[in-house]
């Protein structure tokens, strides 16, 4: 019987052979197992990982250290998880202090952030999640942040362009996103990376006049210029509907649910990826009432408020939703 491996074992797989630590090598493989299609066709395969992930994880027993836990492996919350780059004081730490409550290290000298931080900005009825970085340093970004970036749903990142050399950095940003392969250009459903429109390049420091002579330069010189959104966030200048743009750029949408005779939950909607149905809703909630759905009504999306509607429904931002199953 043929493996059949998806695009995702196989991404997981090359990752595995690229990982250079136990941790990194376990973390692959996991993943491995995770993804891999269940069926007899693939049993020899799932006894290999194991017996690997079993060799593996006893030799850091015996070397009587506990497992590394990457720093910049974070759980996702919210509506969706936002990493952000950027050259040392281009204000991506006084970005995420001014838009959530987190407590950066925001200071006027280099290198002032050493390890993630999180911090949740509001917008509207969910939250989004920010992670401050340490900035990019004359060796670039170790191997655990490319991969944290890799794993997260959008990057910005910032530019000061007061900065004297604000012109080599945007090269030399896009070059180290090609490098450590960070933008999946061929959006293969499966390859680990961002998709080019998950990348959102904000410009810092406008409220000073030399940041936009340099903007003009920049755009003159540099190939491939990407566009930037321009703010400043010492002045607030620019930040109004910044959450807005960060939600359109997730490619999210809210779902309301509510029970037959009752008022819809507005207290925590369900977050999907765009595009997605009544079933996917459905499996999102629980496994057992996807299995047993029988019928949904939708308002919002649907031709009139109530409407019963089939399991492929695509569904839209803040529709409310009544799941009834056959049990």
């Amino acid at each position: 019987m043929a493996a059949n491996l998806t695009p995702q074992y196989y991404a997981a797989e090359e990752a595995y052979k690229k990982a250079k630590t136990n941790d990194e090598k376990i973390a692959h493989l996991e993943e491995m197992l995770a993804v891999i299609p269940k069926h007899k066709g693939t049993e020899k395969i799932q006894g290999e990982l194991k017996k690997k992930l079993s060799k593996l994880k006893k030799s850091e027993d015996k070397g009587g250290s506990k497992k590394k836990i990457s720093p910049f492996v974070i759980e996702k919350q919210g509506a969706g998880q936002v990493f952000l780059l950027g050259y040392p004081n281009s204000g991506k730490s006084a970005l995420v202090g001014k838009l959530t409550a987190a407590k950066t290290e925001e200071q006027p000298y280099p290198f002032s952030t050493f390890t993630p931080i999180v911090g949740m900005l509001p917008y509207e009825d969910v939250f989004i999640q920010l992670v401050d970085t340490p900035p990019i340093d004359p060796q670039g970004i170790s191997g655990d942040f490319t991969t944290g970036i890799k794993n997260s749903n959008l990057l910005i990142i910032m530019v000061d362009f007061t900065d004297g050399d604000c012109i080599e950095h945007i090269p030399s940003i896009q070059n180290l996103l090609n490098e450590k392969r960070i933008i999946n250009h061929s959006n293969t459903p499966g390859v680990q990376g961002l998709k080019p429109s998950n990348i959102l390049w904000i410009g810092n420091k406008f409220d000073c006049s030399e940041a936009e002579e340099n903007y003009q330069i920049a755009q003159d010189l540099v190939d491939d210029f990407p566009t930037f959104h321009k703010i400043s966030v010492k002045s607030s200048w620019g930040l109004d509907g910044l959450a807005n743009t960060l939600f359109k750029k997730l490619e999210v949408i809210r779902i309301y649910t509510k029970a037959p005779g009752k008022e819809p939950d507005f207290s925590k909607p369900f977050i999907l990826p765009r595009g997605s149905t009544i079933i996917e809703l459905a499996e999102q909630i629980h496994k057992d009432i996807a299995a047993n759905l029988e019928k949904a009504r939708v308002w919002g999306s649907a031709k009139f408020d109530g409407q019963w509607v089939n399991h492929d429904h695509e569904l839209k931002d803040r529709d409310v939703v009544e799941l009834s199953s056959n049990t």
